[in-house]
């Protein structure tokens, strides 16, 4: 039933439905250290006709792709034990063929090209749901993907990147406030609120 093709109804900034045409292999890997995240994803793809494996390290991960490269993957970038780029890295390695993406709460453009260099398809910054995972995953080539609906606010994104520093920079309030020119005291006040929307 899944090698003929499918066409899969997807809206687009207007509203109106995309085609997204694929054939073959539903066999898709979701590396997340989020387990209530990756559980809802997991079932998302699996009632959207995917044969879903699920892994929460990176170590995991390999494992699993060493056993049996799935034809689509769906990675975290920053994991307890490592960089999901690893995971696509082998994948990639095992299956050329094989078509991965890169989920993180921390996106910059140098690690999309990295992401994209190592194999990735596509790059998407969290908060995201299953219908923008699978419109990158099944897109075809030189597709153009549409905006998501509801992207991150300018706020969130400032906040994704002094986040991103302050965890580089090994959660030191006072190095990570020199490295973005910020008075430590303002850090300090952004790091103690919530995310933005």
């Amino acid at each position: 039933m899944w090698d003929e093709t499918v066409n899969l109804a997807m809206n687009d900034i207007a509203g109106a439905p995309v085609a997204i045409d694929y054939t073959g292999e539903r066999t898709v890997l979701v590396v997340e250290d989020d387990r209530s995240f990756l559980q809802r994803l997991a079932k998302a793809l699996e009632q959207r006709g995917f044969t879903v494996t699920t892994a929460e390290s990176v170590a995991d991960g390999l494992l699993q792709v060493e056993r049996a490269a799935p034809a689509f993957a769906v990675v975290d970038m920053r994991l307890g034990d490592g960089n999901g780029l690893d995971v696509i890295s082998a994948l990639k390695r095992q299956r050329p063929d094989a078509r991965g993406i890169i989920l993180t709460g921390y996106g910059n453009i140098a690690t999309a090209v990295n992401a994209v260099k190592l194999g990735a398809v596509d790059y998407l910054a969290k908060p995201v749901d299953a219908d923008d995972v699978l419109a990158a995953l099944l897109a075809h080539e030189n597709t153009k993907i549409e905006p998501p609906e509801n992207p991150m606010s300018a706020d969130r994104v400032r906040w994704e990147h002094i986040q991103r520093i302050y965890e580089l920079c090994g959660r030191n309030v006072s190095e990570t406030a020199r490295r973005l020119n910020m008075h430590r005291r303002t850090l300090q006040r952004i790091l103690a609120k919530r995310a933005p929307r």
